[in-house]
């Protein structure tokens, strides 16, 4: 056989906290061949990125440490190496596509300077050579209107968009070994098909290595040659693909396999209230162009949607990246600038000022898709769930806002005890979940819920939307259920609205569109939608 491209053998990980050593990873060990693609499997929190990380020694030093292991890329030994060694390696030799685009992207930089950015320095290409190969990738990666894109900023893309970004910064210098930490969690689901197709053909052209590090086991079948699954810092499973999927011999596998969301949503009371309605929504984000940068034209991200959401009523939003879906949500909040009118509990609140609407933003949350983005590094998780209670005056004390803290935190799955870190210490499906948490401590009466589930292992989607309705039932909440993953959408949503370039396809209640959609946009993305997530033994997955 071949000498392993990565060999990694008894690699530890330990993380010092205020709580003591934390140990995130043991003596895992497991090697890469030429042109191999292994999966990386497991819940979040079981060790999968931390491992990955461990490779490229991003891990945040002196923080975390090894206590024992080896990594070897080509025979050269990368565990303690000199930096220089490592800078020759990272983004050229091997290049990680991160889980959160958000976070890793430059606010400030455009999309082309990021991208130009790795040709520079380990290609040495001219500006003009640089802009056309970041223009080829672009397009690559199934980014629409790539060449008008290349000057945007990464907050004026979508979170599948940004991630097609990373995709194609990670893949700019054909790396020997590319590490996918989650690459199709932000994308809808005929995109994650093109994905991993391309990412399939790029291995095959290039015979690059792929360390693919997913939760859902739907696109590991399609992807990898090779599974190793983890569980609490261990590998517990490793195996040729195949078998795992046809005779999995672990009890845990066998519990990933079997996990995904399930039930549906609670029956719609005949006459509820109206918590939030909107009529003729329009958000249009202006083009500029020329030397004084006049408007020439607009995006309509949102063009023209009527709807309503009721006490105790979910309604889905579904579509590919980039058809409104987030920027209906955060129109609704008031979050952004709209046209037409928009009442909370029959109030007019489209004309409020931020003085005005600031007694309501108890009654109306978010959680955020990106939930590493949208905690701050410098607090820790008390202190961030506790922020909307001391903003809003709940709580005569800091011991009832502790005891609120707790409580919440026991609802969404979280030890109590872990209140005191900070988010970088948690995966990202943890990370989401306290995100969930923040919310939830405000007992409001509309959540706009924006992908609350992409970052979580199915097994704990499974538990979040389950959680969401016994929270919508107890407390008659309203929901607007943003999401690419329909079949999470179908297990919570009473009403579905499908979104594309911006407006309504179709809507009606959820077991029509599901069960009988009438557009053929809508169908299609059914197809795609649950071929994807019907992948099992003996399936393909559909491209």
């Amino acid at each position: 056989m071949a000498d392993p491209l990565l060999s990694i053998q008894d690699l530890s990980v330990d993380f010092s906290t205020p709580g003591g050593l934390v140990h995130a990873v043991r003596n895992v060990s497991f090697d890469i061949a030429p042109g191999e693609t292994l999966a990386l499997v497991g819940e979040s929190g079981s060790g999968k990125s931390v491992s990955a990380l461990s490779i490229l020694q991003l891990l945040p030093y002196p923080t975390a440490r090894h206590p024992n292991g080896s990594i070897r890329f080509e025979g050269q030994e990368l565990l303690g190496s000199d930096e220089v060694i490592l800078r020759g390696i990272r983004g050229n030799d091997i290049a990680m596509i991160f889980q959160e685009p958000m976070t890793s992207l430059n606010p400030l930089h455009t999309i082309e300077k990021q991208i130009n950015e790795v040709l520079f320095v380990h290609k040495g290409l001219s500006r003009q050579a640089a802009r056309a190969r970041t223009l080829e990738l672009l397009k690559l990666v199934g980014l629409d209107n790539a060449e008008q894109r290349l000057n945007a900023y990464p907050h004026e893309l979508s979170g599948g968009q940004r991630q097609r970004v990373m995709i194609a910064m990670a893949l700019a210098n054909e790396p020997k070994l590319l590490i996918a930490d989650e690459p199709t969690t932000a994308l809808d689901v005929t995109i994650q098909a093109q994905i991993l197709e391309l990412l399939n053909d790029l291995k095959a052209k290039f015979q690059m290595s792929i360390l693919f590090i997913t939760h859902d086991l739907g696109i590991v079948r399609k992807m990898a040659d090779r599974v190793a699954v983890m569980q609490q810092g261990k590998i517990v499973e490793l195996r040729e693909t195949e078998e795992l999927f046809a005779d999995p011999s672990h009890s845990y596998t066998k519990e990933l396999l079997d996990a995904e969301p399930s039930g549906s949503a609670l029956a719609p009371v005949r006459n509820a209230p109206k918590i939030i309605e909107a009529d003729d929504l329009k958000v249009y984000f202006p083009i500029k162009a020329g030397l004084m940068r006049r408007v020439v034209d607009y995006v309509r991200a949102v063009d023209g949607i009527t709807l309503e959401v009721r006490e105790g009523q979910t309604v889905g939003v579904v579509g590919e990246s980039g058809s409104g879906k987030t920027t209906l949500g955060l129109a609704l909040l008031r979050l952004i600038s709209s046209d037409g009118p928009i009442e909370f509990e029959g109030e007019a609140i489209e004309g409020l000022r931020t003085r005005e609407l600031r007694p309501l933003r108890r009654e109306m949350q978010i959680v955020f898709q990106d939930p590493y983005g949208s905690l701050s590094p410098r607090m820790s998780i008390a202190q961030i769930i506790a922020e909307g209670l001391k903003v809003h005056g709940i709580g005569d004390s800091a011991e009832d806002r502790d005891e609120m803290i707790v409580q919440v935190m026991e609802e969404v799955g979280l030890d109590p005890a872990a209140r005191h870190r900070y988010p970088h210490e948690f995966s990202g499906g943890q990370r989401q979940r306290v995100a969930i948490a923040r919310a939830l401590v405000l007992k409001p009466k509309f959540i706009v819920l924006d992908e609350p589930t992409s970052a979580l292992d199915r097994s704990v989607q499974a538990q979040i939307i389950d959680l969401l309705r016994s929270l919508q039932e107890k407390h008659k909440l309203a929901y607007l259920f943003i999401s690419h993953d329909l079949k999470v959408v179908r297990a919570i949503s009473n009403h579905v609205i499908v979104m594309q370039n911006g407006k309504v396809v179709e809507q009606g209640p959820a077991t029509e569109i599901f069960d009988a959609p009438r557009e053929d946009y809508t169908k299609a993305l059914m197809a795609a939608a649950f071929d994807l997530a019907a992948v099992g033994v003996g399936d393909t997955v559909a491209t």
